[in-house]
């Protein structure tokens, strides 16, 4: 059998833009990296693409959406001046929480809409704004027209842009360019359900906390005493040399 002929140039050029699909793809427009080295790893671009549709799907409204999401937005609002819009979050913010991720409370800003069409008028406003940083939308219910209507603004504006719905609509199909699932569970994990690549069967663990504050609370941390040094407990009051309350800020931010 003679060997193949030498491509062309132009069909060399060809071959470049071809994606297979038992292969990550090279995302075709400008990510940011999550700030999850593993994550990264696993999403074409090694990161959250700039103008597409991202769909996160919660098992309920407290699922770690923060852990996930905060390193990229921290870094997104370091890189320029406007607000993180969160259009129809279920829960008032946890501000002190959300400022030790890197998300001041004075770059958030929450609008209130309750029918599913008014949150998706509103995320689209969002978009439109040369001044936004990123979109994120909770949709409890929404029509496959408001999701493709999003992913057009997001792709023409070339925003961040996040939508949260319920897990179960896995069931359903959505424009959306990546799809991830965060189930219940104490060790926080994501589930990447669609990207341009072959299916990914283990789910990327989250970090408990920001390194910055798990640091200051390894700080805060009480160094246990000596026993021949420790304190003797007031009557009635049991001493716990080894316990100490738990900071503030350790806890989750209930938005989510």
């Amino acid at each position: 059998m003679p060997p193949p002929s030498p491509l062309s140039p132009v069909e060399e050029a060809l071959v470049s833009q071809v994606w297979r699909a038992d292969a990550l793809a090279s995302e075709g427009m400008p990510t940011l990296s999550t700030g999850l080295p593993a994550l990264d790893a696993a999403l074409p671009g090694a990161g959250w693409p700039f103008g597409a549709l991202i769909e996160v799907l919660q098992a309920h409204a407290q699922c770690p959406v923060w852990q996930l999401l905060a390193p990229a937005l921290a870094h997104c609002l370091q890189q320029q001046d406007g607000p993180v819009v969160l259009v129809g979050a279920p829960h008032p913010v946890f501000t002190p929480g959300l400022a030790a991720r890197g998300l001041p409370p004075e770059r958030l800003l929450r609008v209130q809409a309750d029918p599913p069409a008014a949150r998706a008028w509103a995320a689209e406003q969002a978009l439109r704004c040369a001044e936004v940083a990123a979109v994120l939308a909770w949709f409890p219910r929404v029509l496959p027209a408001d999701l493709r209507r999003l992913q057009a603004a997001a792709q023409r504006h070339r925003r961040l842009l996040f939508v949260l719905r319920p897990e179960a609509a896995r069931s359903q199909a959505s424009p959306a360019r990546l799809r991830l699932w965060l189930p219940s569970g104490d060790a926080p994990r994501v589930h990447v359900l669609k990207r341009r690549g072959p299916p990914l069967s283990e789910p990327v663990a989250l970090p408990l906390q920001p390194p910055a504050l798990a640091e200051l609370l390894r700080a805060r941390a009480p160094r246990p005493l000596p026993p021949s040094r420790s304190p003797v407990a007031p009557a009635g009051r049991p001493h716990h040399a080894f316990l100490d309350p738990l900071h503030g800020l350790d806890r989750a931010p209930t938005l989510a």
